[in-house]
Order: structure tokens, then C-alpha cells, then sequence
């Protein structure tokens, strides 16, 4: 009995979330996510991070909102050129949570 107890509790700690925080644009957000996932949130992180400045340097004048609306067209459009339905089911999921993030600001 103990060990299956042992080894549910070490599965639910599998599946635990960490907190991680993250800037995007001129705002920080605190989100949580699998470990596993930490580093690809980062580095997505970074990439959308990157894409505004491209945009923010090409577009003079805008503001943060529109800068984040042209990496989210831009995000979406890169990776549905090459997704599979698969792979689209997940950046539609990506995009939604960015967009819940941007509707709370």
C-alpha cells in the first residue's frame, strides 16, 4: 500500500507546475509551467522579445500593443507555413494563452 502511495505522490510531482516569470514587451507576467517546459517557454520568451525590437526598429512610432499584435501575425504565419494539424492544434492553444495574457493587462 505504501509503495503505490509512494509512487502516486512521485507521479503528482512529475506533473507539479513552477512558477516562472517572464517580460514580454514592457510587461512581466508570472506563469506557471511544466520543468519540463521552462526552457522552450524562455526561449520562445526571447524570440517574441527579439521579433519586437526587429519590428519596433522597421515601425517607428507604434505602440508596445501593436508591436505584440505584429509578432503574434508574424508567429502564426511562420509556423503554420510548415505545421502539421498537430503542431497547429498547439500554437492555436500558444496564441490563446498569449491572448488571455494580453486581455488581463
Amino acid at each position: 500500500m505504501y509503495r503505490n502511495a509512494q509512487r502516486i505522490n512521485e507521479s503528482n510531482m512529475a506533473q507539479e507546475l513552477i512558477p516562472i516569470n517572464i517580460v514580454i514587451g514592457d510587461r512581466t507576467y508570472r506563469i506557471k509551467t511544466s520543468p519540463s517546459d521552462e526552457e522552450a517557454v524562455r526561449k520562445t520568451v526571447k524570440m517574441i522579445n527579439d521579433k519586437i525590437i526587429e519590428f519596433k526598429t522597421n515601425f517607428a512610432g507604434k505602440d508596445m500593443q501593436d508591436y505584440i499584435a505584429m509578432v503574434i501575425i508574424w508567429f502564426a504565419t511562420q509556423n503554420v507555413a510548415g505545421a502539421s494539424s498537430m503542431d497547429l492544434d498547439k500554437i492555436t492553444e500558444s496564441l490563446h494563452k498569449m491572448e488571455a495574457l494580453l486581455d488581463k493587462v
